[in-house]
């Protein structure tokens, strides 16, 4: 497999799909995914309160709708790439390489593929792979996620031993 990217830390997959990464997310993101969303209606009602333009209610209750969804939605995606710079090992990732040992472990119990499997043909999961690897880089100028099962992925040596292959 080919080395894509220098990481300090082990790199877990580089393209890990929409799901796990969600799963994976420490209380840390979804803090950081809060006060995101939060950042956007506060402060307009702060700058109402102390700097008022005289909106009426109906139009800074819109406003801060607004806001909070726009924050809602930066807040998921700073969340998700945070999540996925651990997959990538751009970060520390000790906590999510014992916890992708331990779903191995599982799914190889039950007989099933760490990546699951797909209908797809293999030329779309290839093509599917390509445009998801590494798309939260992205972010800022195309959310792009990975929802589709492929044999595609990087990953270390020694995130998951040897001996459990």
């Amino acid at each position: 497999m080919r080395k894509l990217h220098d990481a300090p830390f082990p790199v877990i997959d580089t393209d890990p799909i929409f799901g796990r990464v969600i799963r994976y997310m420490r209380l840390s993101d979804y803090a950081m995914g809060i006060a995101l969303t939060a950042i956007g209606p506060g402060f307009m009602y702060w700058m109402e309160k102390y700097q008022s333009m005289g909106l009426s209610r109906k139009h800074l209750h819109r406003g801060m709708g607004f806001a909070t969804v726009i924050g809602a939605t930066v807040g998921f995606l700073s969340a998700y790439a945070s999540s996925s710079s651990r997959f990538w090992g751009l970060s520390e990732n000790a906590r999510e390489i014992r916890m992708y040992r331990e779903e191995y472990r599982r799914l190889k119990a039950e007989g099933k593929s760490m990546h699951g499997t797909s209908s797809l043909p293999l030329s779309v999961q290839r093509t599917a792979a390509g445009y998801s690897t590494g798309a939260f880089l992205n972010f800022d100028v195309m959310p792009w996620f990975n929802f589709v099962n492929h044999p595609f992925h990087g990953q270390s040596d020694g995130v998951i031993p040897e001996d459990e292959k």
